[in-house]
């Protein structure tokens, strides 16, 4: 695991049960409302300056993803994706990177094309269970609360970044 950590380049996140909990709160105007993780953004934030890209490619459409993606910076976002493998095959050309050099943390069906192709494949620790023999490991954390900060952090500590991106705090 550690050799395909080193290589990554670029973390795909799904959004819906990977960055939030899975929840959708409509409000009696029906606005829509979701909860996100600010331990899993500031593992996003220290991934950008390690010069790790992070991308979303998310099945639904929602105005509060791209809201969320601006205030993270994440300038490659996919929504309403029902097939997640075009626009990563977008994204395969735009950064001109392989297989190997992308991870992505999904959760549910739908994800398991993409499982497939990439070089790291992970699961927060509430996916359905279908999608775990495509993965390479599993989150102790549940989508919503730290999945993502999990894997950030194991990405920038196999890849040796660990240390200078956290001086600053110790």
């Amino acid at each position: 695991m550690e050799e395909r950590l080193r290589k990554i380049r670029l973390l795909i996140l799904d959004v819906d049960g990977v960055m939030t909990d899975g929840r959708i709160v409509y409000d009696s105007n029906g606005v829509e409302s979701k909860f996100f993780n600010v331990k899993d953004g500031h593992g996003i934030k220290m991934l950008q300056r390690a010069g790790i890209e992070v991308a979303i490619i998310s099945g639904r459409d929602s105005k509060v993803v791209a809201n969320r993606a601006v205030e993270l910076g994440i300038d490659r976002v996919f929504q309403k994706a029902t097939d997640k493998l075009a626009p990563y095959i977008r994204l395969l050309a735009d950064t001109g990177l392989s297989d190997d050099q992308i991870a992505f943390i999904g959760d549910d069906l739908i994800d398991i094309p993409l499982m497939k192709r990439v070089g790291f494949a992970a699961a927060p620790a509430d996916a359905v269970l279908e999608v775990l023999p495509f993965v390479h490991f599993v989150t102790k954390n549940p989508g919503g609360f730290g999945a993502v900060r999990e894997i950030s952090d194991m990405l920038l500590k196999a890849q040796g970044k660990w240390g200078e991106l956290t001086a600053r705090y110790f």
